[in-house]
């Protein structure tokens, strides 16, 4: 079979990333099929409205379900060999659990989950950044001597916690002890030292051998809750150095997929080893983030071209991009908010795409109902 004729199977179609994988794989020629677990979903995902989605499927009950597995895995059996394209966390960490019966259906490139439970352990993260030489802020063990500081547990994504309840700021000793205590219920808590300025994602995709296959990086332009929520607008740039480090870091795991590494202030943060939320400027920037993705887990030769997409392009995510605009007006941060305010007239809306308006027009809906 040829490859642009096969079978990519996107997982979770609620997510943006999934509308833009969809997207990106049909334009490249793949025939794509997307799932959504009816549970986690109250409304038709937007990726099944879309032009490119050659095919839908609801599975029965929740993807966090015991029973998730074995319903993936009968309908993978549906069609010969696919590509499997994990799009939501509990998807990408069920099939990493059971990646040899995975291996049996399908094809795809997914680390070992204890791989992906050291990269999301933000303190085993931070000290093998340190034996690589790589720059991270300072720890404090016990009372800090120097505030603000940032207090985290070693990994929010296992208790549950959204992205912007994963971390707290405290500015004094009194907020910093209550913060401790109130996160000491999940772990120990992380203290670190706050860093000021743009955080910054660098994005990777590694082959099985933990070779770089692509990379792009974005700056957070605007992000919400503006303390340090999840981006809701991003700018495309290229640091070689920042990449070398991000690719250093992750194949001293073994890590093998896509993954996106946090940088603030030239220092490494956190890794998040899955689908990032601001994944779909790969199409806004012409970055071949999904096809190579496709085209590595099928076991075709991939090399990496370095710069492959292009620099400079915004991407914004319509309501949340207006909320954190707001936020930072009410804040007294009046040059982000002017930047925002900006951006509405001259940014397009991520997953604004001619050809594709049905899929669009059911995300802004989806998004109202959200908000």
């Amino acid at each position: 079979m040829h490859l642009k004729n096969r079978t990519v199977v996107v997982t979770d179609g609620r997510y943006r990333a999934a509308l833009a994988a969809v997207r990106s794989l049909g334009e490249a020629g793949y025939r794509v099929v997307v799932t959504q677990t009816q549970a986690d979903s109250p409304v038709t995902p937007a990726a099944f409205q879309s032009r490119y989605a050659a095919k839908v499927r609801w599975l029965k009950g929740s993807c966090k379900d015991a029973d998730y597995a074995p319903r993936l895995l009968a309908y993978l059996q549906e069609f010969d060999r696919p590509i499997l394209f994990c799009v939501g966390a509990d998807s990408l960490n069920m099939v990493s659990r059971q990646r040899e019966r995975f291996a049996q259906v399908a094809d795809f490139l997914i680390a070992p989950s204890q791989v992906l439970d050291d990269l999301n352990d933000k303190e085993i993260v931070h000290q093998r950044a340190l034996e690589l030489d790589i720059p991270v802020p300072k720890e404090y063990d016990g009372v800090p001597e120097k505030y603000p500081v940032v207090l985290k547990p070693h990994c929010g994504e296992k208790f549950g916690l959204k992205a912007a309840d994963r971390y707290v700021i405290a500015h004094n000793q009194e907020e910093y002890l209550e913060n401790y205590q109130a996160m000491s219920s999940y772990d120990t808590p992380i203290v670190q030292e706050m860093l000021e300025g743009y955080g910054e994602g660098v994005n990777l995709l590694l082959g099985e051998e933990s070779q770089l296959l692509c990379a792009l990086c974005h700056r957070r332009e605007r992000e919400y809750p503006i303390t340090g929520g999840p981006s809701t607008c991003c700018m495309s740039f290229y640091n070689a150095k920042k990449i070398d480090q991000a690719h250093r870091l992750l194949a001293s795991f073994g890590f093998v997929g896509m993954a996106m590494v946090e940088f603030k202030d030239n220092r490494v943060l956190e890794v998040n080893p899955r689908v990032w939320g601001s994944f779909p400027l790969t199409a806004c920037c012409g970055s071949p983030f999904a096809s190579l993705y496709a085209q590595a887990a099928a076991g075709e030769p991939c090399q990496y071209t370095p710069k492959d997409y292009e620099l400079g392009i915004k991407m914004r995510y319509l309501f949340n991009d207006g909320l954190a605009t707001l936020a930072y007006l009410r804040h007294g941060k009046f040059v982000e908010a002017l930047e925002g305010v900006a951006d509405f007239f001259l940014v397009p809306e991520a997953l604004k795409r001619k050809g594709d308006m049905g899929a669009y027009w059911a995300y802004l809906r989806n998004s109202l109902r959200n908000h």
